[in-house]
């Protein structure tokens, strides 16, 4: 059985890149993290928990690219660069067949966004991963929640659903092919943070924020934010490829409340459709206008043709949601 500190070193300890912003990583009491002149550091933090978050026995190596990617979300909701994580967790037991693959999964993602592991802590107990990630961003650019304007458009990267759409498979409450069950989950196991369109979309967009729970709620947030309303197109919303072969209600509650999508819903204005289309362009990400933000507080939903939708959907919650 491998000790606390030979675990951390034998999986978990790298040596710090060249460019490096860390002046000191893993092996001492505290990192030491110097942003560069100018900008400011962006911080966040998600916790994972076997049997809430993910299912017990879930494959290691997507369960560690899955939990940096829901951090690196954070971050690309912001419009930060990526820097640095530190990495808590609690396991059961420390087994090299669980650990190898964790960490392939972990660095892999890590070493696509050149960010570093540079401390963090690990003990015996349930199966909990925490990760704290640092991003920068300039002073003043920062993608905000409360930051949104009125007759900005609403615009949601990628696709929404299919996440859901596995979950649902697992749960038994929908039946799907092995096929279309396998495509659907790597949407669920394996999202794409969306880093590149955060950082093409600063001094674009006004406000943004990462799917995570689901859009209305999500949303929500940001109308709240802003203290403004808004009008949501639930037809213009990009279904997952898995998704859009499903009946019409299923696509319109698993866009709108699904969860686990990570993507990136955010505002701009009317003048910047053309400046939206180009930074995705350049992220090589799609991109869909699917509504627009008024004075009047609220969410409205309308259909393909403008007509109201009374849907009752709730996005997840960490304490409510089974």
């Amino acid at each position: 059985m491998l000790s606390e500190f030979n675990l951390i070193a034998q999986y978990f300890t790298r040596s710090l890149r060249q460019d490096s912003r860390a002046a000191l990583g893993v092996g001492d009491d505290c990192a030491l993290l110097t942003p560069a002149p100018g900008m400011q550091l962006a911080i966040s933090s998600d916790m994972l928990v076997e049997g809430r978050h993910f299912f017990p026995n879930a494959d290691p190596k997507k369960l560690g690219h899955k939990c940096l990617a829901v951090n690196l979300s954070d971050l690309a909701a912001m419009g930060a660069r990526p820097l640095a994580f530190t990495l808590a967790f609690s396991l059961p037991e420390a087994r090299a067949e669980w650990l190898a693959p964790f960490s392939e999964g972990l660095f892999a993602l890590a070493d696509q966004h050149a960010c570093e592991l540079i401390g963090g802590d690990t003990t015996k107990g349930p199966l909990n991963i925490c990760i704290t990630i640092f991003g920068e961003i300039p002073a003043g650019q920062a993608l905000r929640r409360d930051a949104a304007q009125p007759d900005d458009d609403i615009w949601v990267s990628g696709t929404l659903g299919d996440a859901r759409l596995a979950l649902a498979a697992y749960r038994h409450e929908i039946m799907l092919d092995d096929a279309v069950l396998d495509a659907a989950s790597e949407r669920m196991h394996t999202p794409t943070p969306r880093i590149a369109l955060g950082l093409a979309l600063r001094g674009i967009a006004h406000a943004a924020i990462d799917i995570s729970d689901g859009l209305v709620g999500d949303l929500a947030h940001i109308l709240e934010r802003s203290n403004l309303g808004a009008t949501l197109n639930v037809d213009a919303l990009p279904a997952g490829t898995m998704l859009t072969q499903q009946p019409l209600d299923t696509r319109r509650r698993f866009t709108l409340a699904g969860g686990d999508d990570y993507e990136l819903c955010f505002t701009a204005p009317v003048s910047e459709r053309a400046a939206v289309l180009a930074a995705a362009q350049a992220a090589t990400t799609t991109v869909t206008r699917a509504g627009s933000i008024g004075a009047v507080p609220g969410l409205r939903l309308i259909d393909a043709h403008g007509q109201p939708l009374h849907l009752q959907t709730a996005s997840f919650d960490h304490f409510t949601s089974p």
